[in-house]
C-alpha cells in the first residue's frame, strides 16, 4: 500500500499561528509532558493511550518517526506546535487503508481542546495528501461515541461512508466504529 518514496508529504506545514511538523529529537520533553498532562483525556479514546507513557517510549517512537519517512509501519508522524513552540497535539498519514488512500489520525493536548486545533491540522494534512501522486481518498476513523472526534471529518465536509461493529478498545468505546472519507 506504500505511496512510495519519491511521493511524501510535506514535513512542514506552516498554519501561521500553529505549526504541523515531523517530529525531532528535541520533541521528546515536549510530547511527553503534553501525553502525561493529557492521558485522562486521551486514554478514554485512545487504545495506545491504555497506559501512561514513558521517555523511553517516546524517545524510540520520536527516534524512529524523525529518521524514517515513512515510518516501517508507513506512516508520517507530525507534533502540531503553537506558535510558541508548544506541543498543542500530535497528528499523522497512515498507510492503511486502501491502496490509493491514507488515514489521518490525531490527538490533542488536553490544554488546547475546542479551538480549533485538530480541524486545521487535519484540514493540511488532506490538503496534502490529496496532492500527492495515486493518492485519491483520505479517511479518518474513529468510534461513533467519540463526539469530538467525529466533528472534525464533518467540518472539513468529509461524508460518512461506512460504519459497524468491532470489539471495544479503549475505555470510552462503545463498539461502534465510523469512517469518513473525502476524494481528490
Amino acid at each position: 500500500m506504500g505511496i512510495g518514496i519519491a511521493a511524501t508529504p510535506p514535513e512542514r506545514i506552516d498554519l501561521g499561528d500553529l505549526v504541523v511538523r515531523r517530529w525531532r529529537l528535541d520533541d521528546v520533553d515536549s510530547r511527553l509532558g503534553a501525553l502525561i498532562d493529557s492521558h485522562e483525556h486521551l486514554h478514554r479514546w485512545m487504545a495506545w493511550a491504555a497506559e501512561p507513557t514513558t521517555r523511553e517510549d517516546q524517545r524510540l517512537s520520536i527516534e524512529i518517526s524523525s529518521t524514517r519517512w515513512p515510518t516501517p509501519g508507513g506512516g508520517y508522524l507530525y507534533g502540531i506546535f503553537t506558535a510558541a513552540g508548544e506541543v498543542a497535539g500530535g497528528t499523522g498519514l497512515h498507510d492503511r487503508v486502501a491502496a490509493g488512500a491514507l488515514e489521518i489520525g490525531y490527538w490533542c493536548h488536553v490544554a488546547h481542546t475546542g479551538r480549533g486545533v485538530i480541524t486545521r491540522a487535519a484540514r493540511a494534512l488532506t490538503a496534502a495528501a490529496l496532492a500527492l501522486p495515486h493518492i485519491e481518498r483520505v479517511e479518518i476513523r474513529c468510534d461513533a461515541a467519540n463526539v469530538r472526534s467525529a466533528a472534525v471529518p464533518r467540518r472539513l465536509g468529509y461524508r460518512l461512508v461506512e460504519t459497524g461493529l468491532r470489539a471495544a478498545e479503549a475505555p470510552g468505546d462503545s463498539g461502534r466504529y465510523q469512517v469518513w472519507a473525502t476524494t481528490a
